[in-house]
């Protein structure tokens, strides 16, 4: 059922005003933290105090929100036995998660129920894969390339959607370039950006024509971006002081010229979505494919060449190109650590993805292992503009896992709780937002505070999440909420506290839990817990990772 259709349950409208106010104390860092937060102990389930120069409870639940979707006790353990670095390595070695897509192969998505049963199962297996998946780094990782190079589900169909989170899922950990000529050759974006139909004008195909969508987001969107950048991201600009634009209208022109001639492997009835599973192939008639010369971004391509040859000299010319470092560095480091980074954290970034030619290894490496991703690892020791907005998506899997949930909820009508950002199905090839979105009124990059609004903030407190997570049983660890509930309203929030904020919640709302729990709404126990834990998450202490 679409979120919007759910009112907030009458007895937690206060909270929105309250949550509101919240805000106005969380644009510092410096907030004070609970001076109360408990001591971790191995009979709680938790780790024991750091040793001196170990990784902290604090720095490893940190870590774990820029490499998963969501912290959780084994996590955090196992981040500090093995260090920050020893960890990133142990995911490396993890093969990649896969999600099994044989159960929608076959249907026709033109009855209505059986197309609204397919697209149930992709979202139960994403989610099951975000909150379950081992290799929550590699799933991380394709998440975030998912958001720039980008598909969606209302034009591929719910299998084309869970075959494309496949397809990353496998190229996450890979060469950059190799992923560029992949996704070239990826049904679901040949389907998506209509490459499938791009073809030549020719006299044996006079109503062929190219199409150029592919072509623009290649060069847009996947890889350089409309102006020139230096290493550190910032804009070249010309002798009048204008950005310096990468490319011409020309360009995209000669770039589709070389994309034509590519076609499925094979051919399949509708209702067979097998045709998501293998790569394009170059299609054998010859007039499908421009053999004459071409010249993209200054770049001669010299006529007589087939359609697999030419991918290679555009993947190359791409790969070369000024642009693309910082243009992929900028987008890693906002996706998993700070929408701000300073010029100099991108250049690093984008110094060592040109060095090693696109090893993604190295590169996430050089995002997560960056001084400037670890000098918030102390409470209170990062910057004013540190950190980013935490995107509707993981918000939900954080409170999710941080609840020990191993499934999407369902509201009471049996329909799966989905947060208001659907995951593979933006609206649109430009994603969820926009890497250079800003904050209202400031100059700020914060791109994923697009999503946050009211109808948003009203989602994060619908009663249907406690009554879901209740219903769950065993596929969610609320009794352990309702436990410390049932005990005082102050070991409640002390588990918040260990869950969900570092240990270091700050003391006020610390506070405005114990004071609201007489109050807050619930049927039962566990409920009223969930209910309270909510209300801190959609406070932004929780709603802004630092």
């Amino acid at each position: 059922m679409p979120i919007l259709s759910r009112r907030l349950r009458p007895s937690l409208a206060w909270a929105i005003p309250a949550v509101l106010a919240l805000a106005a104390g969380c644009g510092r860092q410096d907030d004070a933290p609970d001076t109360q937060a408990p001591a971790f102990s191995a009979s709680s389930g938790q780790v024991q105090p750091a040793r001196a120069n170990a990784v902290t409870y604090y720095a490893a639940a940190r870590f774990a929100d820029q490499v998963s979707f969501g912290a959780t006790p084994a996590l955090i353990a196992d981040i500090q036995a093995r260090g920050f670095e020893g960890w990133i390595d142990s995911q490396y070695a993890l093969p990649a998660s896969i999600i099994d897509t044989s159960p929608i192969v076959n249907y026709d998505s033109q009855i209505p129920a059986l197309g609204h049963q397919a697209y149930q199962y992709a979202h139960r297996q994403l989610y099951a894969s975000f909150l379950n998946a081992p290799d929550q780094l590699r799933r991380r990782v394709s998440w975030s390339l998912s958001q720039f190079i980008v598909t969606a589900i209302n034009k591929i169909e719910p299998y084309g959607g869970l075959s494309y989170s496949n397809f990353l899922q496998r190229h996450a950990f890979g060469n950059y370039g190799e992923l560029l000529r992949a996704v070239t050759m990826n049904p679901a974006m040949g389907i998506y950006l209509d490459n499938l139909q791009n073809r030549p004008t020719t006299d044996e195909c006079k109503w062929c024509a190219p199409n150029e969508n592919y072509a623009r987001e290649l060069l847009q969107l996947f890889t350089l971006g409309v102006v020139k950048l230096n290493l550190d991201g910032s804009i070249q600009r010309d002798a009048a002081g204008k950005p310096a634009e990468t490319y011409s209208q020309k360009d995209v022109e000669e770039l589709a010229r070389a994309l034509t001639g590519w076609r499925i492997d094979g051919d399949y009835d509708r209702t067979d979505y097998r045709r998501y599973d293998k790569e394009l192939i170059p299609d054998p008639w010859r007039a499908a494919h421009d053999r004459g010369a071409k010249n993209v971004l200054g770049r001669a391509f010299p006529a007589g060449v087939e359609a697999r040859q030419e991918l290679d000299a555009i993947v190359a010319l791409l790969m070369g190109h000024q642009n693309i470092a910082p243009f992929v560095a900028l987008r890693l480091i906002q996706h998993h650590v700070t929408s701000d980074p300073s010029p100099a954290y991108v250049a690093r970034v984008a110094g060592v993805f040109r060095s090693s030619s696109g090893d993604m290894k190295s590169v996430i490496k050089a995002v997560l292992l960056d001084a400037e991703a670890r000098q918030g690892d102390q409470a209170g020791s990062g910057g004013a503009q540190a950190g980013k907005m935490r995107e509707p998506l993981l918000w939900y899997t954080g409170l999710l896992r941080g609840m020990g949930c191993k499934r999407q909820l369902n509201w009471s009508d049996g329909n799966l709780m989905n947060s208001s950002q659907s995951p593979f199905d933006p609206a649109s090839v430009f994603s969820f937002y926009m890497p250079t979105d800003r904050a209202p009124g400031s100059n700020i990059l914060s791109p994923e505070q697009r999503l946050l609004n009211a109808s948003e903030l009203s989602w994060r407190l619908q009663n249907g999440i406690a009554e879901g997570a209740r219903a769950a049983g065993g596929d969610c660890n609320a009794a352990e909420f309702e436990r410390a509930f049932r005990s005082s309203p102050a070991a409640l929030a002390d588990l918040v506290n260990e869950r969900y904020f570092r240990g270091a919640m700050p003391a006020v709302l610390r506070q405005n839990l114990i004071e609201l729990a007489p109050s807050t709404w619930g049927n039962t126990p566990a409920e009223k817990a969930i209910s309270l834990v909510q209300f801190a998450l959609a406070t932004p202490y929780y709603g802004v990772i630092r």
